[in-house]
């Protein structure tokens, strides 16, 4: 029983983190999007399009 427990909490253990690499790596692709964003408009405003 001892070892189906411990079984059990790896499990749960690995699943909860590789659900928080996932929302990071998501999380990270949504920040380099809108630093994109942000540098597109400055150049845009540097060659005078602003």
């Amino acid at each position: 029983m001892k070892r189906l427990t411990a079984l059990m909490l790896l499990a749960l253990f690995s699943m909860g983190t590789l659900s928080a690499c996932n929302t990071m790596a998501g999380a990270g692709e949504d920040v380099q999007k809108v630093g994109e964003k942000v540098e597109d408009k400055a150049q845009d405003c540097k060659d005078g399009k602003c």
